[in-house]
Formats: C-alpha cells, sequence, structure tokens
C-alpha cells in the first residue's frame, strides 16, 4: 500500500493519484477531484502513464 502525500493514510496500490479520497476532495474540490481521477484514469488506460 502507498500513502497519502497529505494526510499519511493508506491508499490503494492500484489508485491513479498519491492521494486519499479524503484530501483529494478538501484540497480540489468533490467536481475537480472527480474529473482528476477520470483524466488519470483515462491516461493510464490509453499507455500514457504506468
Amino acid at each position: 500500500m502507498k500513502k497519502c502525500i497529505y494526510c499519511g493514510a493508506e491508499v490503494h496500490e492500484s489508485s491513479v493519484v498519491d492521494f486519499c479520497e479524503k484530501c483529494g476532495v478538501n484540497v480540489f474540490g468533490r467536481k475537480m477531484f472527480n474529473t482528476i481521477l477520470q483524466r488519470m484514469n483515462d491516461a493510464r488506460e490509453s499507455g500514457d502513464i504506468i
């Protein structure tokens, strides 16, 4: 498991971001957080990121 860069909580290894949902929403807001996740997942699926 990796750790959230903001609070240190555990983040699932397959997560495309290095922060937990709680911190992601607090930092970016729900709408931007969801957009970040969607675009990061799309990038992973297209092979742009590992």
